[in-house]
């Protein structure tokens, strides 16, 4: 896996990667177009010899998970084999591991784990068994976002499909293995994405961050040993043990292994959710699945990676950078969710960035001061300069307000935050110039207002 023409600038060129085929895909029904019952999703290989893949035990299972190099799929990317063996074999003093599905899902842009709920629901529901097993887990919850009212309905019809065929339960699917599964629905908290806010809610407590340390691994749940993890994360570990941990890992590059499932949406001719390879270069990604850009690739203006909460890439970065873990970081940015946002040329940046400002106050769960605090903060500066009613010196001051925020919060909301106007100071500082300087001049004063905390 060799990359012609090396690095340059944190960019790189065409990745020679595997290609995914049609039949390397594992979510065969990602658009619902076939059956998604039981029946349908047997026919699709679901549920096939998995008595076999649990009886293989705690050992095989996370040996095979670590071999194919799989990491989380729902934003941080941390490796689920080494994530999955940090939960203790239970004892007579704590007998119970909980496995919880973190499926709240809420981060803008990001639109694939619903599809896997509503046309792919018995993946999840095998890929829970298999994930319980593999972390000593008897008991699971699939908690589901609040506005996602016909994911959960499917869920729960799927569930009951695999209680009534022996497949969840005592002696589920026939390994010996006894595993119960229940799916919770949440209130729509962008917060509860986050692992210990979503186990507080799970408590039925204040959707709030918890200090770190104690890890979920080792108090969690009920005050138990947990293992919160991805929906996506989930599906797919079946399919990995079956055909083989090899098999997932040639995929992708080094340590950015496996197919992914990405969404696209904005300014490109045909949105969507599609699997592909990691390491697919992006303009392939958009030329090949999504028709292009809308007015073609020079029309492109910037894109959002991974989810609202990395920072924006503007066109001369895109052009040649690969979708994957340690590609995107070389720019300063991260793949995140896989949620691509595309935006051409008629997009205004400034009030782009300072939409996702206000949805970030908006959610902010308000402990800890830097976050409450400064998303407001962040907001109003960048309605300001979205009429360009600022000086040239607040630019360096918005940026300073990100660092303030950036690292010193319990939970990475913050910097979720802060990512986002920091892309756009990075890669279109000279458009908040133009915009000051425009506005000075149109109502001839030297510049804008200048910060203050009375003004905030």
């Amino acid at each position: 896996m060799t990359v012609p023409g090396g690095v340059s600038g944190g960019r790189r060129a065409r990745a020679r990667v595997r290609r995914a085929k049609d039949q390397d895909r594992i979510f065969q029904n990602i658009y619902g177009l076939h059956d998604t019952s039981l029946k349908g999703a047997m026919k699709r290989g679901d549920w096939y010899r998995t008595k076999d893949i649990v009886a293989k035990g705690h050992d095989w299972l996370i040996a095979s998970l670590k071999e194919s190099g799989l990491r989380g799929r729902g934003g941080a990317g941390f490796p689920t084999g080494m994530k999955m063996s940090f939960n203790p074999k239970p004892t007579a003093e704590r007998p119970i591991n909980y496995l919880v599905i973190n499926a709240d899902e809420s981060e803008p842009g990001t639109c694939k784990d619903r599809e896997i709920m509503r046309s792919e629901p018995h993946k999840l529901l095998e890929g829970a068994l298999v994930a319980g097993a593999s972390m000593y887990a008897r008991v699971g919850y699939i908690y589901v976002r609040g506005e996602f009212i016909n994911e959960r309905k499917a869920l729960e019809k799927a569930r009951d499909e695999a209680y009534a065929a022996g497949l969840l339960g005592k002696n589920a699917a026939g390994s010996g293995y006894d595993f119960d599964l229940h799916v919770v629905h949440g209130a729509g908290a962008y917060i509860c994405g986050e692992e210990t806010a979503l186990i507080e809610s799970l408590e039925g407590k204040q959707g709030k961050p918890r200090l770190k340390p104690p890890f979920p691994a080792n108090i969690g749940l009920y005050g138990c040993p947990t293992t919160v993890t991805n929906v996506e994360t989930v599906a797919v570990q079946p399919t990995i043990h079956r055909r083989g941990a090899s098999w997932f890992n040639s995929f992708g590059r080094k340590n950015n292994a496996g197919t992914k499932l990405f969404c696209v949406s904005g300014h490109v001719n045909n949105p969507i959710t599609v699997e592909e390879e990691m390491s697919i270069p992006l303009r392939e990604l958009l030329e090949k699945h999504c028709g292009g850009v809308r007015g073609g690739w020079d029309n492109l203006l910037g894109v959002i990676p991974g989810g609202s909460s990395v920072p924006v890439l503007p066109l001369s970065t895109c052009s040649d950078v690969l979708m994957d873990f340690d590609a995107l970081k070389e720019v300063q940015s991260g793949l995140g969710t896989a949620a691509v946002i595309v935006m051409d040329k008629s997009t205004d940046i400034v009030a782009a960035i300072a939409r996702l400002s206000y949805f970030y106050k908006h959610e902010s769960c308000g402990q800890c001061t830097p976050c409450r605090e400064g998303t407001g903060w962040l907001w109003k500066v960048l309605k300001r300069m979205e009429k360009g009613d600022a000086k040239a010196e607040e630019i360096d001051m918005l940026w300073e307000i990100t660092k303030q925020i950036e690292g010193h919060t319990i939970c990475a909301l913050g910097d979720a935050a802060a990512w986002p106007v920091q892309g756009l100071i990075r890669h279109f500082r000279p458009e908040l110039e133009r915009r000051i300087n425009s506005f000075a001049k149109t109502h001839s004063v030297e510049s804008g207002k200048i910060l203050s905390s009375a003004s905030m």
